[in-house]
């Protein structure tokens, strides 16, 4: 397989005990390949039951990552955490919200107010939302608005405050998403979700 091109041995490595103790689950070949590399950065089992996926989702990704379609990040963190294999890869232009923010619009943070202008340029980017709640909602709310979708929403923030309701809202959007139920995710496991989408491309 061509991903021992892409993955570092450690990976591997780290892959085979990860199948060596995961026990039984509901997810399919391909989810399971994305779930196992976010229990890899983050040595935590219980995202084999929070990750979700949209039916459509996996192929979506797949086929908008050989596109080189845009990949939108909300912070700086998730961009420097795909960028190595991304540009191993597909060498998909990469925007981070966070840096065209500028100067906040009023009531909006800068990630908010950068993924506003993002949607914008790139409506139909992949969105990979690893910090930024509130600019989750905003995606949210602008892509119902819109006659435009983004081709994938990942949806991980992380912490306690608006995070759950933001996931919440992405859930009831007709949008092939991943996500991440409650109140885990972050950078990390943005990155990987995104990491592992790429890998499953590049093997096609």
């Amino acid at each position: 397989m061509m991903t021992h091109q892409l993955n570092h041995p450690i990976v591997e490595q780290s892959f085979a005990i990860i199948d060596g103790e995961i026990g039984e689950h509901n997810l399919n070949q391909l989810e399971y390949a994305i779930a196992r590399r976010v229990i890899h950065a983050t040595a935590d089992f219980e995202f084999i039951n929070l990750l979700k996926f949209s039916p459509d989702a996996i192929s979506q990704g797949i086929n908008s990552l050989q596109a080189k379609i845009p990949i939108v990040t909300d912070v700086t963190m998730v961009k420097q955490g795909i960028t190595t294999l991304v540009n191993k890869t597909f060498k998909n232009p990469i925007i981070t919200a966070i840096e065209q923010g500028g100067d906040s619009l009023p009531g909006k943070t800068r990630t908010e107010t950068g993924l506003l202008k993002c949607f914008d340029q790139y409506p139909n980017a992949i969105y990979v939302i690893g910090n930024a709640p509130t600019a989750l909602i905003a995606l949210c709310q602008k892509s119902s608005m819109s006659n435009l979708k983004p081709s994938l929403i990942i949806g991980c923030p992380v912490g306690f405050v608006s995070v759950v309701d933001s996931k919440q809202i992405l859930a009831r959007m007709m949008i092939p998403q991943i996500r991440v139920e409650g109140r885990k995710g972050g950078s990390p496991v943005a990155s990987a979700i995104l990491n592992a989408l790429l890998v499953l491309a590049y093997e096609q």
